[in-house]
């Protein structure tokens, strides 16, 4: 068997080389002694390294990257830098709820109807009401804005009369009549208009009413934001205003926004019976699956990555099930990043090493610690998960994180039995789980009858629901909470947090 000989250039076992090839190479390179460096320390010498590994695998596979599909997605781009306060002002202006995104997603059926009303009302030239309703932070201002601008292009491409646009927002009037003084001036801009508020209704109901010298009038496009604030005691103003779009030679296309649900009902009976009730078109609540949409959309104009997916995930899920409000998930995202920067601050005072201790870490420094300081730089899920918490706070939050640690183990193993869609297990199937949950952090785990008692307890406090039966293996166990609101509590705390962020990444690849 040949004898085995380091190369100079690394630490791998390669054959004896023949005599005269030794030779060649002795006239062509200097002799250098070799520094001997522990076979533990020749992180690149071994196959697994990650880098030797990829190097490897993309030699044998050239059209696979092999180690995108478990980090790249966690990776931020080298250019992304948290304490660059550049960066980071972009980053949360591009989070800020004053801040319109470039394209607005999620919406596009609720765009498209306003707007086919509106270019029926242009190209017939003839007056007609909307009324939008929907929960807070569903997109409805931000939408019509786009619509405003479509319906304007429209007219000037197929050769119609551009319409005029009049936006308000109800909150600014000082009195809600004056209302009526802010479209008369906008339909008669030349012509002064009258100090009287009940004028101003009189001028546009004469104007309205009576058939114009010419046809120089255009059609007048009213966005009136905020139309609960019209809501008066006898509710005079909101009547007036929508019956100006029933007058024989009214211009005018109203579109109310407001966030209740069934305000034409409620306040406006005498427009049904007077057969002119404004179409109404909903804006539901934003599901978790269209918030993670509107986030990437808005991060993507950034040119690195800054969350991780998990992270932006569980801001969306959190989210959606409290409200559907996607200025509340655009605040978390700028709180996340501020809990990113406090701790940035905290560890670079922290981290104060000379100049050999510097020099010696970073020759210790292996391609998974890289990986791991990659992943500082970004949002991370403990990084979300706290800014969550400043935002929803739940006594079945607070409950669970004051738990004793294995109580919030079966919790936890519970979670991991349930996470495939699982409806109910066993009190066997649940110590099987908790047991490989011990196993894999090295926590001594309790026996059989010690978690029968846990079980009982976690019933009690209403977070278990644990069945009958004479053998207690055979109980059926079920979750009386959310698993959201078990993961949400438990990424809280620093041993689940990592375990849970295993948990997914085994799910993920």
């Amino acid at each position: 068997m040949p004898a085995i000989v380091r190369s100079n250039a690394d630490s791998t076992p390669q054959k004896r080389r023949l005599r005269s090839d030794a030779a060649a190479a002795q006239d062509s390179q200097p002799s250098i002694p070799v520094k001997w460096k522990s076979p533990r320390r020749c992180t690149s010498a071994s196959p697994n390294c990650p880098s030797n590994r990829a190097a490897i695998d993309s030699s044998e596979n050239p059209g696979k990257s092999p180690l995108k599909k478990s980090t790249d997605r966690f990776i931020p781009n080298s250019k992304w830098s948290p304490v660059d306060t550049e960066q980071m002002r972009a980053v949360k202006e591009a989070l800020h709820v004053s801040t319109a995104p470039s394209t607005i997603v999620c919406r596009e059926d609720e765009q498209r109807r306003v707007l086919e009303f509106c270019k029926a009302c242009v190209e017939q030239e003839k007056a007609g009401s909307l009324y939008i309703c929907g929960c807070p932070g569903t997109g409805k201002s931000l939408s019509m804005e786009k619509v405003k601008q479509l319906l304007v292009d429209w007219a000037k491409e197929v050769g119609h009369q551009q319409p005029d646009v009049l936006s308000i927002n109800c909150t600014s009037l000082a009195n809600t009549s004056d209302i009526f003084s802010k479209i008369l001036g906008d339909a008669q801009p030349r012509k002064k208009v009258n100090g009287s508020t009940t004028s101003a209704l009189q001028q546009l109901q004469n104007l309205y009413s009576q058939n114009p010298r010419s046809s120089v009038m255009k059609m007048m496009l009213i966005i009136a934001d905020e139309l609960d604030y019209l809501i008066t005691k006898n509710r005079a103003v909101l009547h007036d205003l929508f019956l100006l779009t029933t007058l024989p030679f009214s211009r005018c296309i109203l579109i109310g926004i407001a966030n209740a649900m069934d305000l034409a009902d409620r306040f406006l009976p005498r427009l049904q019976s007077l057969n002119c009730k404004p179409m109404a078109v909903t804006f539901r609540a934003y599901d978790k699956d269209q918030i993670l949409t509107i986030l990437q959309e808005r991060l993507l104009a950034l040119p690195y990555l800054v969350f991780q997916p998990q992270a932006l995930e569980l801001c969306a899920r959190k989210v959606a099930a409290a409200s559907g409000d996607m200025r509340n998930a655009l605040c978390v995202c700028r709180s996340a990043i501020e809990v990113l920067e406090a701790e940035l601050r905290k560890s670079s005072s922290n981290f104060n090493l000379s100049t050999v201790e510097k020099a010696l870490f970073e020759q210790q420094t292996t391609a998974a610690d890289i990986l791991r300081k990659q992943e500082i730089d970004v949002v991370r899920l403990d990084h979300m998960v706290v800014a969550l918490s400043k935002t929803y706070r739940t006594p079945i939050v607070d409950t669970i994180q004051s738990l004793p640690q294995h109580q919030q183990i079966v919790l936890c193993s519970a979670v991991k039995l349930f996470h495939g869609g699982k409806k109910d297990t066993t009190v066997g199937e649940l110590h099987k789980s908790y047991m490989d949950f011990c196993k894999t952090t090295l926590i001594p785990p309790v026996g059989s009858m010690e978690l029968s008692t846990i079980c009982r307890v976690l019933n009690d406090q209403g977070l278990l629901k644990v069945g009958q039966s004479r053998d207690d293996k055979s109980k059926r166990v079920t979750l009386r909470v959310d698993e959201a609101d078990i993961t949400f509590a438990l990424q809280g705390i620093r041993f689940f947090r990592n375990c849970f962020q295993q948990f997914c990444s085994k799910h993920i690849d």
